[in-house]
This record gives C-alpha cells, structure tokens and sequence, in this order.
C-alpha cells in the first residue's frame, strides 16, 4: 500500500449540506477533499462520512488527522 500525498497543510473550510460524502485518503484527488476515484491501484480508498444537518467543516487534507476525515491539526507538525 502507498503512503496518502499531502494534499495542503491546511484544511478545507466547506458548508455541507445533508448527504453523503467521499473524502480523499490517498491525496491524489483534483476535487480536493473529496474523492474522484484517483487512488485506484494504490490500496487506499476514500472515507465515507454522513452530515445530517446543514454545517460547517474543516476537512483535512494533509491527510495525517486521527479524526479523518476532520482535520485535527496534524498539518502542524509537517
């Protein structure tokens, strides 16, 4: 399995509105955070995750959070 490409070292701010959302694990999305299915073949799949009512997110994309797919400030110490 290949290690996750640093994204930003920075999170992403999104309003979300209810659904269901794919957020990029392997960092080689061009739709950053979210998945658009680049990490095929590389052993790393995205992370699914629900939001149930309309709100504010900060998405990692260093890809290091130990709360993916919210970031957790891991980017700080890259």
């Amino acid at each position: 399995m290949e290690s996750p490409k640093i994204a930003a070292k920075f999170p992403a701010s999104a309003v979300l509105e209810p659904g269901t959302y794919f957020w990029c694990a392997c960092g080689k999305s061009k739709n950053q955070p979210f998945c658009d299915s680049s990490h095929q073949g590389s052993g790393i799949f995205p992370v699914q995750f629900k939001i149930e009512v309309k709100k504010e997110v900060f998405l990692c994309q260093c890809k290091q959070s130990k709360n993916k797919p919210f970031c957790d400030g891991s980017h700080r110490s890259l």
